[in-house]
């Protein structure tokens, strides 16, 4: 099994025809999605190579391509409204990889998009994959293969470095998700975790953080109160300084809490294996599986 996609997944493509979204979705194409139609205002009508239709309005994808899941590849002025559009459309599972919304813009769209009863991943994320069966976003589909791992992170790179390096070991993955690393974002570590605690295929889990804020240690007494699964993690920024963004908008240490010392200790504390090195992660899933 997988979670939250898999070969029922009908995927509409907001910004299909720009650089990012019409590269992005031959790729997802050709892993297998099942791309049924695509979204830029002004271009309905068209067609994405020759057989992908294009609507002006995701309601009109919904209604006429059956879409139940959207990817978001516009620019960020315009991405909270094509998340809102989606959510409005009747969309489930809405996935924005665009970078540099405004926070403003998210603390709108978020609540909207819950109000509605769908699921936000991102914004500012690489998407997700389940391996052999559906890719939704920017993730590189031959780093991956079938396997019993499942993988939540608030880092693309991360992620595929990880990824990667299990494969190379024999490892495989359901599903790997990028939940990104902004202030605002729609799914949460402890959403992914459920997730995979309910997926039977599904046998133990890696989770990447970084510094800033606390999620990683909700995530990690989440983790000790509710999960019979193995966990094993990794932070990211163990030396960064005080006070200063590193990579995510999210990521910056403002108090002690959000330090990686603090996060690596609430994963000790409740019984999460520590990797030092993102390579560390494939001995410690060997040990737990």
């Amino acid at each position: 099994m997988s979670i939250l996609i898999d070969k029922s997944t009908r995927l509409v493509v907001q910004g299909i025809t720009g650089r990012d979204g019409s590269f992005h979705t031959r790729q997802m194409m050709e892993y297998g999605t099942s791309v049924v139609a695509g979204v830029t205002p002004g271009k309905g009508g068209q067609t994405f190579e020759g057989r992908v239709p294009i609507y002006n309005t995701v309601e009109k994808a919904v209604k006429e391509g059956g879409a139940n899941t959207s990817v978001i590849y516009v620019p960020p002025a315009f991405a909270a409204d094509a998340i809102m559009e989606a959510a409005d459309a009747g969309v489930q599972l809405i996935v924005c990889i665009t970078e540099g919304i405004p926070v403003l813009d998210m603390a709108r769209a978020r609540p909207y998009v819950l109000e509605k009863g769908a699921r936000l991943l991102g914004a500012n994320c690489p998407g997700l994959l389940s391996a052999g069966k559906s890719k939704v976003g920017i993730i590189p589909g031959h780093i991956t293969e079938p396997g019993p791992v499942g993988l939540v992170s608030k880092s693309g790179t991360l992620t595929y470095e990880v990824v990667f390096k299990l494969k190379a070991a024999g490892i495989g993955t359901t599903t790997c998700v990028g939940i990104g690393g902004d202030p605002i974002n729609g799914t949460s570590f402890i959403d992914c975790l459920a997730a995979f605690e309910a997926d039977p295929e599904t046998k133990a889990i890696v989770m990447l953080g970084e510094i800033g804020g606390t999620d990683e240690q909700e995530a990690a007494a989440y983790v000790k109160a509710n999960l019979s699964k193995k966990v094993v993690g990794f932070i990211a920024g163990q030396t960064a300084p005080p006070g200063r963004r590193m990579g995510h908008a999210g990521a910056i240490i403002s108090g002690s809490a959000g330090t990686a010392e603090e996060k690596i200790q609430a994963f000790r504390d409740n019984g999460i294996g520590v990797a030092q090195r993102p390579l560390d992660v494939v001995g410690l899933i060997r040990e737990v599986l």
